[in-house]
């Protein structure tokens, strides 16, 4: 696998569905993973997610529809050695986009890379709230002397909003607590199995949302491929039943999702990284 891998259209759909100007949702691809703090590949994830969409059945059971008929652009991807270049360039593509009334999911690569894309947003939608699914809160002031790290984007998006709801947080450090507001923190140990906690969730959003999605929010046995990975995450089901609500009860406005580490040696992470996007274009576009 090769972040250089020849340009593919997100489903491998044909040019009436993923021609940019008839789409009504972008797929931003930004493989990077220059601050990454233990396992290194999170910038193949992008390519590999859009490999394995090629395999996503396009009929969408659950809404009983045809989501890519939205029309999906793939961008090309943005290539950058520096996170701060990759970042400034992420948050222009999604300003032109937006500015065009577009949809975009973005797809990481390392969390630092939500940055551009949050910026972006934060631009558009003067009152927003961001909800964050994750492991880890992310937010410390500086990780190995990188304000910029994966670990800091939490802390660097509160630039733009302090309405960040974080759900399956199950890993951070005791220099995080100065940041981290426990009211609209939702613990993983505190939500499983439990009844009742999505709506706590809905109650603390604002009526724009964003929504950052790290992958190593799900259990390890469903998703394995990530940089960080911790035992304990959330269940697909789980995960869906709050995005689908989410969506449904707010105007979600952008959406990322990052942090798949892919391997030769077990290619269902990656299924399920594309599978999440195309359910996530679904509940924004049920009508197609």
């Amino acid at each position: 696998m090769s972040n250089e891998q020849k340009h593919i259209n997100f489903l491998g759909i044909p040019d009436e569905f993923s021609a940019y100007s008839k789409a009504k949702a972008v797929i931003l691809p930004l493989p990077f993973d220059g601050t990454c703090s233990w396992l290194k590949g999170t910038s193949l994830g992008p390519a590999a997610i859009i490999d394995a969409s090629m395999n996503v059945e396009l009929y969408d059971i659950e809404t009983n529809a045809e989501p890519y008929r939205c029309g999906v652009y793939t961008a090309e991807p943005i290539n950058c050695s520096a996170g701060e270049e990759l970042n400034h360039r992420a948050y222009e593509e999604c300003k032109k986009y937006l500015s065009e009334g577009r949809f975009v999911v973005s797809l990481g690569g390392e969390h630092s890379v939500s940055y551009g894309p949050i910026k972006a947003h934060a631009e558009k939608y003067k009152s927003f709230s961001i909800l964050q699914l994750d492991a880890h809160t992310d937010m410390r002031e500086s990780y190995e002397g990188n304000p910029w790290s994966h670990a800091c984007i939490m802390a660097r998006s509160r630039e733009f909003t302090k309405d960040i709801v974080q759900v399956g947080i199950r890993s951070m450090d005791k220099s995080e607590l100065a940041n981290v507001d426990r009211s609209r923190t939702f613990f993983a140990e505190n939500i499983y199995g439990k009844s009742g906690w999505i709506k706590e969730v809905l109650a603390k959003l604002t009526s724009n949302v964003y929504i950052t999605i790290d992958l190593d929010v799900f259990d390890l046995g469903l998703m394995s491929s990530t940089g960080t990975p911790e035992p304990g995450g959330m269940g697909w089901y789980e995960v869906l039943t709050l995005l689908r609500t989410v969506f449904a009860e707010k105007n979600v406005v952008g959406a990322d999702v990052v942090e798949l580490m892919p391997t030769k040696a077990n290619r269902a992470p990656d299924f399920v990284a594309a599978r999440l996007v195309y359910k996530m274009l679904g509940y924004k576009f049920p009508a197609n």
